[in-house]
């Protein structure tokens, strides 16, 4: 089936006006507004030069032409034939000018507003990329900023440039042939109207467009990701159909796109040739009654066929910029989502410390929900020890372990390091201070070292970034890296989906581990090792958390043993503390989690064939 989009409110500024909407870019256009002007006066000019040639024809062909030439005598043909050259060349020259003074920052606006989009999506809350595809976000940050760099250096120029050929023109046709000038002027009324139609109709095609073309992106991303589970479960085909039912939708609208456009095309190329056919029978009619002279009516037909360009173009130019218009509402879409996690206005500084955490009434409701996942949680970690928190599916275990790290914001309550408030803190401190390891890794295309080293100060000597290196992957049991064709320096690919899950997520405990933190959040880190591997791991990692105040969410039995201390987490509430030994002895319900926990992993360890076989 294909993905069903998210259900999203209207976007800011989708109620403005196209010429409204298009101005919340001026911040971003700014820098680039000199060249841009100059770019437009150069095209305006080109444009005046290219209307200035019938008015040098007009006076040769009412001058020396009208009054007999000698055939010795070319003196009288000269100057209006260097006049006509002369504008021609200088047509020419002011559009390469337009040309090299627009696109260098057409560019530069594209990058920066790709930039800027980029910036806010890293800013925004993971709840926020729960809700949004990936394809719709690539197809904003790609192909609609792709499509109003090309607006920019070229429809919105051709807009102004247009409309001030079209008004200049209609002035000289109307100073040159009196009324037949309102003969030509009369067909604005039909064209005017077609136009006005035509953007209501292509404004919705447009936006439907574009969202169709998101979403096929995001349905291209998830077949790559899942190319192995498709392949695993023969569903190939059923992707694929999928995929050819989106695509054909897209085709549909792209072709009542092109018909809308064809349509406004021709209505806009037939009325011009109509009313000039209907201006020559008038012209030459009132050039053998005398009242309009050869010369003018010349002029008048080449002047009408210097407008008429812009004419035939106005649809080109109006679905230009109608598809711009509905790239700049998508792209404030994103833009205009608020961050509820900022920095503070006056943010503490954190200090010194050794990771001291406090859990103080801690209530947290996502945004949809009706019910808080947690509900006046209370729960210390002192420095330097390693707390196990449990509970049964569902019971917000992830979601607490989320909080710690400031990636999402209590609803309630406080969540303190070393005495802080992590809100009164800025983030950057805070998750400099708190790593994390989630029980489905992320990797990035990119070395080994670099996936390490992620959470590593830049500033620190090679020297000791290589120690960490070191000391991470022997903590985390990664040696395997070694045995890769380039060691630490192997780029290991999308995802890290090149290895299995066994060392992706031993890469990602290793990450965790070389950043050092005062604060380590492990969220079921081992789940994907066999059991000599994790016992391995496990040794190792209760060293480290001898110098780290740890909290690792338990997925299974053998997690809690990595723990000074058991958190049991029951009904959005910490139900009891202690340790394993003693909740054991005292609290039916931990008896009770530990024994799902057991049947849990038991069943898991039956259904998957362990690593050390792949």
């Amino acid at each position: 089936m294909p993905p069903v989009p998210p259900e999203r409110p209207a976007p800011a500024g989708s109620q403005l006006g196209t010429i409204a909407s298009v101005l919340r870019l001026l911040p971003a256009v700014r820098p680039a507004l000199p060249r841009l002007v100059a770019g437009l006066l150069a095209s305006l000019g080109a444009s005046l030069a290219a209307l200035a040639i019938p008015r040098v024809l007009q006076r040769l062909v009412e001058g020396p032409l009208a009054q007999g030439v000698a055939a010795h005598d070319y003196a009288a043909l000269l100057w209006p034939t260097l006049a006509v050259l002369g504008l021609g060349v200088t047509e020419a020259g002011l559009i390469l000018l337009r040309r090299n003074l627009v696109m260098y920052p057409g560019t530069r606006v594209e990058a920066a507003l790709r930039t800027q989009l980029f910036r806010h999506l890293q800013q925004l809350p993971a709840a926020f990329h729960d809700r949004w595809s990936g394809g719709q976000l690539l197809s904003r940050s790609m192909g609609d900023l792709g499509l109003l760099r090309r607006w920019l250096v070229f429809g919105l120029l051709q807009l102004v440039v247009s409309t001030v050929t079209i008004a200049v023109g209609v002035a000289l046709l109307l100073a040159t042939a009196g009324w037949l000038g309102l003969v030509y002027l009369a067909g604005a009324i039909p064209v005017t109207i077609i136009a006005f139609r035509f953007s209501r109709r292509y404004r919705v095609i447009a936006r439907l467009s574009q969202d169709q073309s998101g979403d096929l992106a995001n349905t291209v991303e998830e077949s790559v990701h899942g190319i192995r589970v498709l392949k695993a479960f023969g569903r190939g085909e059923d992707a694929l159909e999928s995929f050819s039912g989106q695509a054909e939708e897209l085709r549909r609208t792209e072709i009542r796109k092109a018909g809308n456009q064809a349509t406004v095309t021709t209505a806009l190329q037939l009325i011009p040739e109509l009313t000039l056919a209907v201006c020559l029978v008038l012209g030459v009619w009132q050039a053998a009654e005398g009242q309009l002279s050869v010369g003018a009516l010349v002029a008048f037909f080449l002047t009408a066929a210097v407008v008429n360009g812009p004419v035939v173009d106005l649809g080109m130019t109006l679905s230009m910029t109608l598809n711009a218009r509905t790239a700049v509402d998508r792209y404030f879409e994103v833009m205009d989502t608020p961050n509820p996690l900022t920095d503070p206005v006056d943010p503490v500084e954190l200090g010194e410390g050794r990771g001291h955490v406090v859990l103080r009434d801690v209530g947290f409701r996502y945004d949809d929900a009706q019910e808080p996942v947690l509900a006046g949680v209370d729960l210390e970690l002192p420095a330097g020890t390693t707390t196990a928190l449990v509970g049964l599916t569902g019971s917000g275990k992830s979601t607490l372990a989320m909080l710690v790290p400031r990636l999402a914001d209590v609803t309630t309550g406080a969540v303190e390091i070393d005495g802080h408030d992590v809100r009164h803190l800025r983030r950057h401190d805070v998750r400099r201070a708190v790593a994390v390891a989630f029980e489905d890794p992320t990797l990035f295309s990119a070395s080994v070292r670099d996936n390490v080293l992620l959470g590593v100060d830049d500033d620190l000597p090679p020297e000791a970034r290589e120690e960490r290196l070191h000391e991470a992957a022997e903590v985390a049991q990664a040696g395997f890296v070694h045995d890769l064709p380039h060691g630490v320096d192997t780029r290991i690919g999308e995802e890290g989906l090149s290895l299995s899950g066994g060392q992706r997520q031993r890469l990602a405990l290793a990450r965790a581990v070389a950043a050092r933190p005062r604060v380590l959040v492990l969220d079921d880190p081992l789940s994907a090792l066999d059991v000599t591997t994790e016992e391995a791991v496990t040794a190792r990692l209760r060293q480290v958390l001898e110098r780290t105040t740890s909290l690792i969410v338990a997925h299974r039995p053998s997690t809690v043993a990595l723990a000074d201390r058991v958190a049991v987490l029951a009904e959005g509430r910490i139900r009891a503390v202690g340790t394993h030994r003693e909740l054991l002895a005292a609290d039916d319900h931990y008896r009770y989690v530990i024994a799902s926990l057991e049947a849990d992993w038991q069943s898991s360890e039956h259904d998957h064939e362990p690593e050390a076989t792949r």
